[in-house]
């Protein structure tokens, strides 16, 4: 674990005190879903760049396949 430090202002402090918000709680929480965000987008970048290596499906390929499923029962 790493300590990261926020400073915000007393009038926001004090009202989200008197709200009864856990403000570290929720700003571990908001940094956390921020990495997951983060992490998800360059995984879908990465899955984007190896679709862009495979060739696209010859014209006629979905009805070919769908005949040949339903022909094999």
């Amino acid at each position: 674990m790493t300590v990261v430090s926020v400073r915000i202002d007393e009038k926001t402090k004090k009202i989200l005190e008197k709200a009864g918000v856990n403000i570290s709680k929720e700003v571990k929480r908001y940094l956390e879903e921020l990495a997951w965000k983060i992490e998800l987008r360059n995984s879908v970048r990465e899955f984007s760049k190896m679709l862009e290596s495979i060739p696209p499906a010859e014209d006629g390929f979905s009805v070919k396949s769908v005949r040949e499923d339903r022909e094999s029962h």
